[in-house]
């Protein structure tokens, strides 16, 4: 855990160890290892498959570079960063500190010209980025497929819990635990599936997307083609129409996609929370935990509502992103240089949100003494079946009858089998009717709760 208590962000320090892989993976020092990584690779590419243009390079001097790239280290960063404190510029800071590296050495030293050759400081932030929001997609996939199986699991193990629904605020039609965990469960499938399939992009083009450093050296040469052979090298797709920047489209279109998870699981988080304040669900009690400073019987649903708070950052930041960073002046702007630096604390937000939301999951447990006294204080709900059966019978003013008997009524099951006793209806109908209980009354619930799986 970080013990920097002074750092501004608390996904820096209160939950630092919550969310150590994604820190990791969007750290100033992770972007500074992707750039070192990508100019090492490039000069080795043009050198391996264009020879005869740029300059063969041995298999010794492949192994040096090589060895030079896996040894990266914190002391590589904190020299880069002062090679970049003069310079006021991060890439060239990053080639300047390859450079020094490759003058201590006679035959590398014959190199140096090829170091960030043909590119912009962009076409190594294109790829950069690329490569740093894949992976973090990748931790953020795995952090959600854990939530959602999670929630399939609960599907299964409650799908024949029956319990009393609500619609506007208002007792209705008894559903099961399961059937509504199964909603979640499928509904985060979908968008999980979404995402999974964004193809980030980059560019390997020049100052303006028209590859002219390299077009100049040979025009016959399919640049486009050998430039989308490097990236593919990284596994990020090549976009081949830009202009000094990758456009930012699909990054705006992860945003979008995790912004559609993080509603769903605000949805989940507020639900979870009117569910344990309706005594659907009871917390289990932890010894030590304290509720309250002052309250000392409160059990709170702090992790749902910690859920809550930290899906709202991430989506504000996520709807920043994919509003600005689609937009920029003629052939570049700077601006989006800043608000993609912070592109991991939408990631950081979400990930500490599924995290709470495994935490609060694993302390509720289904309250089923309440839940059962509720469905059997509410037989008013079997107003619907009632109707229903009586249309079928042919009875036309069925919905007037249960309207004038059961809105804003309570009914009990002395009530309800006196109504049914006085109907005239057929006898099966009538035997299903009397035989009907508030619990038993859940339609397809529990095969729509094992279909979630």
């Amino acid at each position: 855990m970080n013990k920097d208590f002074n750092n501004i962000s608390p996904l820096d320090n209160r939950y630092a160890s919550k969310i150590a892989n994604t820190r990791s993976n969007f750290s100033e020092s992770a972007l500074i290892k992707i750039r070192f990584e990508i100019e090492i690779d490039w000069l080795i590419f043009i050198c391996v498959n264009k020879p005869s243009l740029f300059k063969t390079i041995s298999k010794t001097s492949i192994s040096k570079l090589l060895k030079f790239k896996s040894n990266f280290n914190d002391d590589y960063v904190l020299k880069i960063k002062e090679i970049e404190s003069v310079t006021n510029h991060d890439v060239k800071a990053v080639e300047y500190f390859i450079r020094d590296f490759f003058n201590k050495d006679k035959v590398l030293k014959t190199y140096i010209h090829l170091i960030h050759f043909g590119l912009t400081s962009e076409d190594i932030n294109s790829l950069s980025y690329a490569v740093m929001l894949k992976n973090g997609t990748d931790i953020y996939l795995d952090e959600i497929r854990t939530l959602n199986k999670n929630l399939s699991s609960k599907s299964n193990k409650w799908k024949s819990l029956s319990f009393l629904s609500r619609t506007h605020g208002q007792p209705a039609s008894p559903s099961t635990l399961g059937k509504e965990m199964s909603v979640f469960s499928k509904r985060l499938a979908t968008q999980i599936d979404i995402l999974s399939k964004i193809k980030p992009l980059a560019k390997f083009s020049g100052a303006t997307g028209n590859y002219h450093t390299l077009a100049i050296l040979d025009s016959k040469i399919n640049w486009e083609s050998f430039t989308n052979k490097f990236i593919k090298q990284f596994k990020i797709s090549q976009n081949t129409h830009t202009t000094q920047i990758e456009p930012h489209d699909w990054i705006a279109e992860t945003s979008h996609s995790i912004i559609r998870i993080n509603n769903i699981l605000i949805d989940l988080s507020q639900d979870m929370w009117i569910y344990i304040s309706n005594e659907i669900f009871k917390l289990k009690l932890l010894k030590n935990e304290v509720g309250s400073s002052t309250m000392p019987h409160k059990v709170n649903p702090i992790d749902f509502e910690n859920a809550e708070g930290n899906l709202g950052l991430s989506n504000a930041l996520f709807e920043f992103f994919a509003s600005k960073l689609t937009k920029s002046r003629h052939q570049r702007d700077l601006s989006d240089s800043t608000v993609l630096r912070n592109v991991g604390l939408g990631f950081g937000y979400s990930n500490l949100s599924i995290k709470s939301l495994l935490s609060g999951l694993s302390k509720i447990e289904p309250n089923k003494e309440f839940i059962k006294t509720e469905l059997d204080n509410n037989w008013e709900v079997l107003a619907e079946p009632l109707q229903t059966i009586m249309r079928f019978e042919g009875i036309p003013d069925a919905y007037e009858q249960l309207k004038s008997l059961s809105r804003g009524s309570k009914l009990d099951l002395i009530t309800y089998q006196s109504f049914i006793n006085n109907l005239k209806i057929s006898d099966k109908s009538k035997n299903i009717l009397l035989n009907l209980k508030p619990k038993d009354y859940i339609g397809l619930s529990i095969e729509l709760a094992k279909s979630s799986k």
